[in-house]
Protein backbone atom coordinates (compact mmCIF):
# COMPACT_ATOMS: atom_id res chain seq x y z
CA UNK A 1 0.00 0.00 0.00
CA UNK A 2 1.17 3.83 -1.02
CA UNK A 3 -0.17 6.36 1.15
CA UNK A 4 0.42 10.14 0.09
CA UNK A 5 0.84 12.21 2.82
CA UNK A 6 -0.13 15.92 2.63
CA UNK A 7 3.01 18.18 2.73
CA UNK A 8 1.32 20.76 4.71
CA UNK A 9 2.32 22.11 8.00
CA UNK A 10 -0.94 21.00 9.81
CA UNK A 11 -1.23 20.05 13.95
CA UNK A 12 0.37 17.06 14.96
CA UNK A 13 -2.78 15.56 16.06
CA UNK A 14 -4.21 16.40 12.44
CA UNK A 15 -3.24 12.89 10.18
CA UNK A 16 -4.33 12.53 6.66
CA UNK A 17 -3.63 10.86 3.40
CA UNK A 18 -4.27 9.86 -0.18
CA UNK A 19 -4.61 6.35 -1.48
CA UNK A 20 -3.47 4.80 -4.33
CA UNK A 21 -4.59 1.80 -6.32
CA UNK A 22 -1.87 0.43 -5.19
CA UNK A 23 -2.47 -3.18 -3.37
CA UNK A 24 -6.53 -4.38 -2.51
CA UNK A 25 -7.90 -7.37 -4.29
CA UNK A 26 -9.54 -5.61 -7.28
CA UNK A 27 -9.29 -7.88 -11.29
CA UNK A 28 -9.04 -5.20 -13.57
CA UNK A 29 -10.31 -3.19 -14.92
CA UNK A 30 -10.24 -2.01 -11.02
CA UNK A 31 -6.82 -3.36 -11.09
CA UNK A 32 -5.98 -2.91 -7.27
CA UNK A 33 -7.35 -1.20 -4.07
CA UNK A 34 -10.71 0.11 -5.35
CA UNK A 35 -12.43 1.90 -3.15
CA UNK A 36 -15.39 2.56 -5.17
CA UNK A 37 -18.72 0.67 -4.72
CA UNK A 38 -21.10 2.45 -7.63
CA UNK A 39 -18.43 1.50 -10.44
CA UNK A 40 -19.36 -2.01 -11.54
CA UNK A 41 -16.91 -3.86 -8.94
CA UNK A 42 -17.44 -6.79 -6.90
CA UNK A 43 -19.03 -5.11 -3.90
CA UNK A 44 -17.83 -8.10 -1.64
CA UNK A 45 -14.09 -7.51 -3.17
CA UNK A 46 -14.53 -3.41 -2.21
CA UNK A 47 -15.71 -4.33 0.88
CA UNK A 48 -12.12 -6.57 1.56
CA UNK A 49 -10.47 -3.52 -0.21
CA UNK A 50 -12.02 -1.42 2.35
CA UNK A 51 -11.42 -3.41 5.09
CA UNK A 52 -7.63 -4.16 4.26
CA UNK A 53 -7.29 -0.51 4.21
CA UNK A 54 -8.64 0.56 7.19
CA UNK A 55 -6.17 -2.14 8.86
CA UNK A 56 -2.95 -0.66 7.05
CA UNK A 57 -3.64 2.70 7.24
CA UNK A 58 -3.83 3.07 11.41
CA UNK A 59 -7.46 4.53 11.55
CA UNK A 60 -8.91 5.47 14.43
CA UNK A 61 -12.33 4.27 13.03
CA UNK A 62 -13.50 2.95 9.67
CA UNK A 63 -14.17 6.24 7.42
CA UNK A 64 -16.95 8.02 6.32
CA UNK A 65 -18.64 7.03 3.26
CA UNK A 66 -20.26 9.03 0.40
CA UNK A 67 -22.36 8.90 -2.14
CA UNK A 68 -20.69 11.80 -4.42
CA UNK A 69 -23.19 13.04 -6.72
CA UNK A 70 -21.48 16.56 -7.92
CA UNK A 71 -23.23 18.38 -5.25
CA UNK A 72 -22.12 21.43 -2.98
CA UNK A 73 -23.40 19.12 0.09
CA UNK A 74 -20.94 19.40 2.76
CA UNK A 75 -22.32 17.46 5.76
CA UNK A 76 -21.00 17.53 9.19
CA UNK A 77 -20.99 14.58 11.42
CA UNK A 78 -20.14 13.70 14.71
CA UNK A 79 -19.71 10.11 15.42
CA UNK A 80 -18.54 7.29 12.82
CA UNK A 81 -21.18 5.32 10.57
CA UNK A 82 -21.64 2.58 8.42
CA UNK A 83 -24.33 4.70 6.56
CA UNK A 84 -23.34 5.72 3.53
CA UNK A 85 -24.49 9.74 3.37
CA UNK A 86 -25.50 11.80 0.55
CA UNK A 87 -22.96 14.52 -0.29
CA UNK A 88 -19.98 15.68 -1.43
CA UNK A 89 -18.17 17.02 1.74
CA UNK A 90 -17.49 16.21 5.32
CA UNK A 91 -16.89 18.55 8.56
CA UNK A 92 -15.92 17.19 11.74
CA UNK A 93 -15.03 18.96 14.87
CA UNK A 94 -14.66 15.45 16.95
CA UNK A 95 -11.60 13.39 17.22
CA UNK A 96 -11.23 9.77 15.83
CA UNK A 97 -14.34 10.71 12.78
CA UNK A 98 -11.84 9.16 9.39
CA UNK A 99 -13.82 11.44 7.00
CA UNK A 100 -13.26 10.59 3.11
CA UNK A 101 -13.40 12.02 -0.58
CA UNK A 102 -13.59 9.27 -3.62
CA UNK A 103 -11.93 10.76 -6.67
CA UNK A 104 -10.98 9.10 -10.05
CA UNK A 105 -9.99 12.86 -11.57
CA UNK A 106 -11.67 15.46 -9.94
CA UNK A 107 -10.01 17.35 -6.77
CA UNK A 108 -10.15 16.06 -3.34
CA UNK A 109 -9.67 19.18 -0.80
CA UNK A 110 -8.40 18.33 2.36
CA UNK A 111 -8.83 21.22 5.05
CA UNK A 112 -8.13 21.65 8.88
CA UNK A 113 -7.69 24.87 10.74
CA UNK A 114 -4.66 25.90 12.28
CA UNK A 115 -5.81 24.78 15.96
CA UNK A 116 -6.22 20.87 14.71
CA UNK A 117 -9.84 21.37 16.01
CA UNK A 118 -11.82 20.90 12.69
CA UNK A 119 -11.28 18.76 9.68
CA UNK A 120 -13.04 18.48 6.05
CA UNK A 121 -12.50 16.35 3.55
CA UNK A 122 -14.45 17.50 -0.21
CA UNK A 123 -14.91 16.07 -3.71
CA UNK A 124 -14.95 19.06 -6.43
CA UNK A 125 -15.38 17.98 -9.46
CA UNK A 126 -15.67 20.80 -11.93
CA UNK A 127 -19.66 21.21 -11.22
CA UNK A 128 -19.09 20.89 -7.42
CA UNK A 129 -16.52 23.78 -7.79
CA UNK A 130 -18.01 26.25 -9.57
CA UNK A 131 -20.96 25.79 -7.39
CA UNK A 132 -19.34 26.64 -4.24
CA UNK A 133 -18.70 23.41 -2.55
CA UNK A 134 -14.92 24.85 -1.36
CA UNK A 135 -16.86 27.74 0.01
CA UNK A 136 -19.92 25.40 1.82
CA UNK A 137 -17.01 23.39 3.65
CA UNK A 138 -15.22 26.78 4.71
CA UNK A 139 -18.21 28.07 6.37
CA UNK A 140 -18.07 25.75 9.25
CA UNK A 141 -14.57 26.26 9.97
CA UNK A 142 -13.47 29.02 13.01
CA UNK A 143 -10.13 30.76 12.57
CA UNK A 144 -7.30 30.54 9.84
CA UNK A 145 -7.63 27.29 7.31
CA UNK A 146 -4.72 25.62 5.54
CA UNK A 147 -5.81 23.64 2.59
CA UNK A 148 -4.40 20.36 0.61
CA UNK A 149 -4.84 19.36 -2.97
CA UNK A 150 -4.61 15.61 -3.85
CA UNK A 151 -4.01 13.82 -6.84
CA UNK A 152 -6.25 14.98 -9.68
CA UNK A 153 -6.13 15.27 -13.38
CA UNK A 154 -3.69 17.62 -14.22
CA UNK A 155 -4.27 20.61 -16.78
CA UNK A 156 -2.22 18.96 -20.07
CA UNK A 157 -5.35 16.14 -19.44
CA UNK A 158 -8.35 18.30 -19.12
CA UNK A 159 -9.69 19.22 -22.24
CA UNK A 160 -12.65 21.40 -21.16
CA UNK A 161 -15.41 23.40 -23.25
CA UNK A 162 -17.23 26.76 -23.42
CA UNK A 163 -19.93 25.80 -20.64
CA UNK A 164 -16.60 24.56 -18.12
CA UNK A 165 -15.19 28.10 -18.85
CA UNK A 166 -18.27 30.29 -18.21
CA UNK A 167 -19.04 28.07 -15.05
CA UNK A 168 -16.50 29.86 -13.42
CA UNK A 169 -15.96 33.28 -15.53
CA UNK A 170 -19.14 33.92 -14.24
CA UNK A 171 -18.46 34.33 -10.93
CA UNK A 172 -14.73 35.79 -11.54
CA UNK A 173 -13.27 36.55 -14.77
CA UNK A 174 -9.97 36.00 -12.67
CA UNK A 175 -10.44 32.58 -13.55
CA UNK A 176 -10.12 32.66 -17.23
CA UNK A 177 -6.15 32.33 -16.44
CA UNK A 178 -6.45 29.07 -15.65
CA UNK A 179 -7.84 28.30 -19.08
CA UNK A 180 -5.50 27.69 -22.18
CA UNK A 181 -7.23 27.79 -25.61
CA UNK A 182 -7.06 24.73 -27.89
CA UNK A 183 -6.01 24.36 -31.64
CA UNK A 184 -9.80 23.57 -31.39
CA UNK A 185 -12.27 25.91 -31.42
CA UNK A 186 -14.41 26.11 -28.43
CA UNK A 187 -12.00 23.87 -26.27
CA UNK A 188 -9.43 24.91 -23.83
CA UNK A 189 -7.50 22.91 -21.06
CA UNK A 190 -8.36 23.83 -17.80
CA UNK A 191 -6.11 24.15 -14.30
CA UNK A 192 -8.00 22.61 -11.66
CA UNK A 193 -5.23 23.21 -9.49
CA UNK A 194 -5.32 27.03 -10.04
CA UNK A 195 -8.93 26.82 -9.91
CA UNK A 196 -9.22 26.04 -6.75
CA UNK A 197 -6.75 27.84 -5.72
CA UNK A 198 -8.40 31.23 -6.84
CA UNK A 199 -11.49 30.30 -4.99
CA UNK A 200 -9.99 29.21 -1.34
CA UNK A 201 -7.84 32.58 -2.10
CA UNK A 202 -11.35 34.86 -2.34
CA UNK A 203 -12.62 32.87 0.57
CA UNK A 204 -9.53 33.83 2.63
CA UNK A 205 -7.23 30.90 2.63
CA UNK A 206 -3.80 31.89 1.56
CA UNK A 207 -2.27 28.81 2.58
CA UNK A 208 -2.57 25.99 -0.38
CA UNK A 209 -0.54 23.31 -0.58
CA UNK A 210 -0.56 20.58 -3.52
CA UNK A 211 0.24 16.81 -4.49
CA UNK A 212 1.23 17.96 -7.55
CA UNK A 213 0.33 14.92 -8.67
CA UNK A 214 -1.87 13.57 -11.79
CA UNK A 215 -4.18 10.94 -12.00
CA UNK A 216 -5.04 11.01 -15.63
CA UNK A 217 -0.67 10.31 -16.53
CA UNK A 218 0.05 8.43 -13.94
CA UNK A 219 -2.04 4.72 -14.74
CA UNK A 220 0.31 2.98 -12.38
CA UNK A 221 -0.76 4.81 -9.24
CA UNK A 222 -4.17 6.05 -9.81
CA UNK A 223 -7.33 5.50 -11.03
CA UNK A 224 -8.62 8.09 -14.27
CA UNK A 225 -12.47 8.20 -15.21
CA UNK A 226 -11.38 10.21 -18.34
CA UNK A 227 -8.54 8.07 -18.79
CA UNK A 228 -10.31 4.62 -18.86
CA UNK A 229 -14.04 5.14 -18.39
CA UNK A 230 -14.66 2.04 -16.34
CA UNK A 231 -12.35 2.18 -13.50
CA UNK A 232 -12.19 2.46 -9.79
CA UNK A 233 -11.70 5.25 -7.28
CA UNK A 234 -8.74 6.02 -4.77
CA UNK A 235 -9.76 8.28 -1.25
CA UNK A 236 -8.40 11.32 0.49
CA UNK A 237 -8.93 10.86 4.33
CA UNK A 238 -8.32 13.00 7.62
CA UNK A 239 -9.34 12.92 10.81
CA UNK A 240 -8.29 14.46 14.07
CA UNK A 241 -5.99 12.26 16.49
CA UNK A 242 -7.43 12.30 20.09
Amino acid sequence: MEMIVPNWPAPSNIKAFASTRIGGFSHAPYQGLNLGSHVGDDAAVVASNRQWLFEHANMPSRPIWLNQTHSTLVLEVSSPTDEVLDADGLFTQSANVVCSAMTADCLPVLLTNTTGTQVAAVHAGWRGLAGGIVEQALQKFDGEVLAWIGPAIGQSAFEVGKDVLDAFCTFDSQAEKAFTPKNIEGKWHADMNMLVTQRLNKAGVMAVYYSDLCTYNDAERFYSYRRDGKTGRQASFIWIEQ
